[in-house]
């Protein structure tokens, strides 16, 4: 039996058209136009990166698609597959990070991506049904999306689990209880003993539904992004805060530098694979603040967050 078709292009036309309509939407909210850098990449491949600054509704948008092309894996990638170590590769996907002005607008980030790395003549697998060897192709998806609040609305939370919920259920019930946890366990600082937000859904070296319905669940993911934040944004856009508000935000987003660059993935494929320095950190806050030991005041609504959003919880019952 034959392995089933693959169509990277189908992929490809998706991302770009998922780009595009997710700017078109942010720029509506904000007002301000993104700027459009595309770019190549020596190895082979390229992408465009999107980026929005200093705007009504956000400081830094950025909603970057890239195409890459390689020959060898980067260690990040062949240390998880070593099956696929030696092979001829691509890896194309839609990343995206949103830092908000107001303290009060969670930050949030998605990415939705596609791996295949080429058959060659040191890979093929002998097929019994067609008594001959048959090279295979390796592939998966991966991605998801996940909110990070500086001061908590349980509301806010319930609603962005809840359409990440929908927008998987037609393609098994299994699948967010399982995306949840994996998210959970993902976006979480070891050395801080925390999560970094309030979660949401996270997978990987995801194939098992065939290319077809995992591509149509990849593109479920994708298509959920701006109903599950967009409304989340309005209610609170227009929440008034002042310094303190605005210096516990920047304070808080000293974690989500910490967890890019040590922890995250995407970061090290990106470095790894001699990817575009300016595109990888686009993620990035444009104002951090670092303090020692730094504690939160009791019963203050900064101390909130950390009591009530920062620890592991079902947002749906």
């Amino acid at each position: 039996m034959s392995t089933p078709t693959i169509n990277p292009t189908l992929v490809f036309d998706y991302l770009q058209q998922l780009q595009n309509r997710i700017v078109e939407a942010i720029e509506l909210v904000d007002g301000k136009t993104f700027l459009h850098d595309s770019w190549q990449r020596p190895e082979g491949g390229g992408g465009t990166s999107c980026m929005l600054e200093n705007g009504q509704v956000f400081e830094r948008a950025g909603v970057g698609f890239s195409h890459v092309i390689g020959n060898k894996l980067p260690p990040s990638a062949s240390a998880a597959h070593p099956e696929a170590a030696g092979r001829s590769w691509e890896a194309m996907g839609v990343s995206l990070v949103f830092h908000p002005r107001s303290p009060y607008i969670p930050t949030v980030h998605m990415n939705v991506r596609f791996f295949v790395a080429k058959p060659t003549s040191q890979s093929k697998q002998f097929s019994v049904d067609r008594n001959e060897t048959e090279e295979k192709e390796i592939w998966w998806f991966g991605g998801g999306m996940d909110l990070t609040p500086y001061y908590g609305f349980e509301e806010d939370a319930v609603h962005f689990h809840r359409t990440c919920r929908d927008a998987l259920l037609p393609f098994g019930q299994e699948l967010y209880p399982n995306f949840k946890k994996y998210c959970d366990d993902y976006f979480y600082l070891k050395h801080r003993n925390e999560p970094r937000g309030v979660g949401g859904i996270f997978f990987d070296d995801f194939n098992h539904l065939g290319f077809e319905n995992s591509f149509g669940m990849l593109c479920a993911v994708g298509d959920a992004f701006l109903n599950a934040y967009l409304p989340i944004v309005q209610r609170r856009k227009d929440i008034p805060y002042g310094e303190r508000e605005r210096d516990f935000q920047e304070y808080r987003r000293g974690r989500y530098v910490e967890f890019n660059l040590v922890y995250d993935r995407g970061t090290l494929f990106g470095l790894q694979s001699n990817g575009r320095t300016e595109s990888i950190l686009l993620s990035m806050p444009p104002v951090v603040k670092w303090r020692y030991d730094w504690k939160p005041e009791v019963g203050s609504p900064e101390a909130k967050l950390y009591s009530d959003f920062l620890i592991s919880k079902e947002w749906l019952i």
